[in-house]
């Protein structure tokens, strides 16, 4: 645990998914909230996406960080807010499209949540 999903829309062609995925990891394991090896991230480039209704490009980055439940809402809120930080550095964002970056939060029930390792 947890488990990190990002998704960005494929317009953002600047934008690295391994070193983003390497930079949100590091900002994970900055946070004293997890264990380096415990972090599973991936990223998915969506190639066909809507902003809205109106003309013009747009785009998008959504992180969504699944947690075992039991964290205090300050705690979230402060991984929230560095997971934002990195998405916000993490390219030279197109000229004349507006992207809209965001972070989501996701309890997983602890008591449901089952996990081993092999090859330890």
């Amino acid at each position: 645990m947890p488990h990190l999903h990002m998704e960005y829309t494929a317009n953002l062609s600047e934008l690295n998914a391994d070193v983003a995925l390497m930079r949100l990891n590091n900002a994970l394991v900055a946070s004293g909230q997890f264990e380096e090896f415990d972090i599973k991230a991936r990223a998915v480039k969506v190639e066909t996406f809507r902003v809205g209704t109106a003309p013009g490009e747009r785009a998008f980055v959504h992180v969504k960080l699944a947690l075992l439940s039991g964290r205090s809402p300050q705690i979230k809120k402060q991984l929230s807010d560095s997971l934002l930080a990195v998405v916000q550095d993490v390219c030279e964002w197109p000229v004349g499209v507006e992207v809209q970056l965001c972070v989501e939060i996701i309890d997983i029930d602890r008591e449901s949540y089952t996990k081993t390792a092999i090859g330890l």
